[in-house]
């Protein structure tokens, strides 16, 4: 059964950083493409950051640009998003998903995670 496990959320304050780290199994990761969403409360999923199998092409949303940067470890079949610079807006709860398509922006990912809690306060 495929898995994909995301970790490293927590509370954090407004400046600070945190990586999330999303950790695959049961699939063979340099297969996939992979892609970061958030949903805060009350707000639909929105598309954060999305990066190639090879990890040669990346994808961000412009709220993030510059302060989120998305890699990958297929060696270690895991993704990865550095958070720096975190405002209160980004406060929701963070999804990894993977797919053998490259789906981009659209949320027609094959494989989810649980999601991980990220709080930033003021």
């Amino acid at each position: 059964q495929v898995q994909l496990v995301e970790s490293g959320g927590g509370l954090v304050q407004a400046g600070g950083s945190l990586r999330l780290s999303c950790a695959a199994s049961e699939i063979i990761f340099s297969w996939y493409a992979m892609g970061w969403f958030r949903q805060a409360p009350g707000k639909e999923r929105e598309f954060v950051a999305a990066i190639s199998r090879t990890g040669d092409y990346t994808s961000y949303t412009d709220s993030v640009k510059g302060r989120f940067t998305v890699s990958r470890d297929n060696a270690k079949a895991t993704g990865f998003l550095q958070m720096n610079s975190l405002k209160p807006e980004d406060t929701a709860v963070y999804y990894c998903a993977a797919d053998r398509t490259w789906r981009g922006r659209t949320t027609e990912y094959e494989y989810w995670g649980q999601g991980t809690q990220v709080t930033v306060s003021s």
